[in-house]
């Protein structure tokens, strides 16, 4: 037979099988957003399951009408709207009642996660979630979730010697309020590219009697340089030798990260110990929505569709 004239057969693509501790390890996920990142995603139900909570980063400088149109927006679209609350840039209790009442009228929020926010200086008389939690509005407001921070790998913010004493402090604070206020509470957290300290970090907060559970922080998949860039600027600690190992390989170098391997290995430790005190995953798509709600989609099955193909 002429090589002029062969043809060879095509063949539909076979589908990569899912792992079904992922899939169980990510029902729930939770992702995040920005207001200008928003205006990028034409329709959120044609990437994300009904009802994923979406947090909106409230980064310094938007406008809190933007924030509120978000949410209002996410909330027709069928999202629950969970608004960061960065004390550092609220300038008072007036204007904390005010954001709270603006976020309730227009998309009916009545969840948030509550920060210090990466600022300096404060602009007014907060500097930490604690005060928000102290001046109880949320509990006012009805309230009925409130999510903290967490530091798998500690925040030189905090504890400029790079120990843990004074996040531990404010972790049993907030164990303390959580008995004492009706919303349900947990801590969200800040990326990390390494399963074994996560888990390191996770059971140490239950023997010190801290049972919060734990909304892990996982960085989407995103090329390369991005990651390494926020890894650096949000302050991940020693699991970014992850990255530095993958810049080194020039096999990977221009391949995109994806968080394959952590999640597996998170998943895998979750399915061997149900008690295990991370109860959901929360995305920080760095490489863009659309790109990690289809990671999701392609590795949780199809009890992760989107909300626009589900009957």
């Amino acid at each position: 037979m002429s090589l002029l004239n062969f043809r060879r057969k095509e063949t539909a693509p076979v589908a990569t099988p899912v792992n079904p501790q992922v899939e169980a390890f990510l029902q729930g996920y939770s992702i995040e957003v920005m207001p200008r990142t928003a205006e990028k995603v034409e329709d959120f139900r044609d990437h994300l399951p009904a009802g994923t909570r979406v947090y909106i980063a409230h980064i310094e400088g938007t406008p809190i009408e933007d924030m509120v149109a978000t949410a209002a927006r996410l909330k027709r679209e069928g999202f629950d709207a969970m608004p960061h609350f960065p004390a550092r840039i609220i300038k008072d209790a007036a204007t904390l009642e005010n954001w709270i009442a603006m976020y309730q009228g227009e998309a009916d929020v009545k969840q948030a996660l509550l920060l210090a926010g990466g600022v300096d200086k404060p602009h007014g008389e907060f500097h930490c979630s604690m005060q928000l939690m102290e001046t109880g509005l949320f509990d006012k407001a009805g309230f009925t979730r409130l999510h903290v921070a967490g530091h798998p790998e500690g925040n030189r913010d905090i504890d400029p010697d790079g120990g843990t004493r004074n996040v531990d402090e404010a972790l049993q604070w907030k164990q303390k309020f959580s008995e004492r206020t009706d919303a349900k509470m947990a801590l969200a957290t800040q990326f990390a590219f390494e399963a074994t300290p996560i888990i390191h970090w996770a059971n140490a907060l239950k023997e010190a009697g801290i049972d919060l559970p734990v909304h892990i922080g996982i960085a989407g998949p995103a090329k390369l340089q991005t990651m390494i860039k926020f890894a650096v600027t949000c302050g991940v600690g020693p699991s970014i030798r992850v990255l530095q190992r993958r810049a080194k390989d020039v096999s990977k170098l221009l391949l995109p990260y994806e968080p394959t391997e952590v999640v597996e290995a998170l998943a895998a430790h979750k399915a061997a110990h149900p008690d295990f005190n991370i109860e959901q995953v929360h995305f920080f798509p760095l490489g863009g929505i659309k790109t990690n709600a289809q990671w999701a989609i392609d590795n949780g099955g199809a009890s992760a569709v989107p909300a626009s193909q589900q009957g």
